[in-house]
């Protein structure tokens, strides 16, 4: 089995807790809009700076070309703006350890679009899986 998925997955889990932890931390007196918008530029610049040294500056146009791709690659990028800016809103308001886990039904909620619209099967361990984490996102809401 491939385990390159698995390590790049627990290294942006790893990454995903110290943006709650640091954005926490950083929120303290700022508004969370106007924090989240130096995060989307100061990471906007690092990802710029990846594919300057990769080389692949070139294959900038490629992305842009295809209509499709890229019509795709801005609604995950509204996506994921929106979903910042919620994801520090309430970080400024609620504690780090409830607004994290509450933010991972977003694995559950990937999970039924991409079987709905991607025609992605899951096993029934990932099944269970995914339902334990819908679960635990409910009980840590209502506590």
């Amino acid at each position: 089995m491939n385990s390159v998925w698995f390590i790049c997955a627990m290294l942006s889990a790893i990454f995903a807790a110290l943006v709650g932890i640091f954005g926490k931390v950083g929120l303290k007196s700022v508004d969370a809009n106007t924090a989240t918008a130096v995060r989307a530029v100061i990471m906007a610049a690092f990802l710029f700076l990846v594919v300057v040294f990769q080389g692949k500056l070139s294959k900038i146009p490629e992305v842009i070309a295809d209509k499709k791709t890229f019509s795709f690659i801005i609604f995950s990028g509204l996506a994921g703006a929106l979903s910042w800016l919620f994801y520090f809103l309430a970080l400024k308001y609620g504690k780090v350890s409830q607004v994290a886990p509450i933010d991972k039904f977003s694995v559950v909620l990937a999970t039924i679009l991409a079987v709905a619209f991607l025609g992605e099967k899951i096993s029934k361990m990932n099944g269970i899986g995914v339902g334990l984490i819908a679960i635990g996102a409910i009980i840590v809401a209502l506590s």
